[in-house]
């Protein structure tokens, strides 16, 4: 999906914090967040496990967090950076 689009689609869906996150090459520990969070690679990689399920986003790849679910993110050789609406 194209950014622009992307951006279009969280507003209508009452996303109405976007940011752009850059991570360099490494991990985060399980953790949570008080907030839905719906976001979009915009290059590199990210893994993101929750309990047992690890999943693997791309470039161009959308990925969905509920509100307070923990969770552990795991970035790619290249880092990763997506735009993320929260709401």
């Amino acid at each position: 999906m194209e950014r622009d689009a992307f951006a279009r689609a969280l507003a209508r869906e009452g996303f109405n914090e976007l940011v752009t996150v850059t991570r360099e090459a490494g991990a985060l520990e399980e953790h949570t967040h008080p907030f839905e969070a719906k976001a979009l690679v915009l290059a590199g990689e990210i893994h993101i496990r929750i309990g047992n399920d690890e999943r693997l986003y791309r470039m161009g790849e959308v990925f969905h967090l509920a509100p307070n679910v923990r969770h552990s993110e795991r970035y790619g050789p290249e880092g990763v950076e997506y735009l993320v609406g929260r709401k």
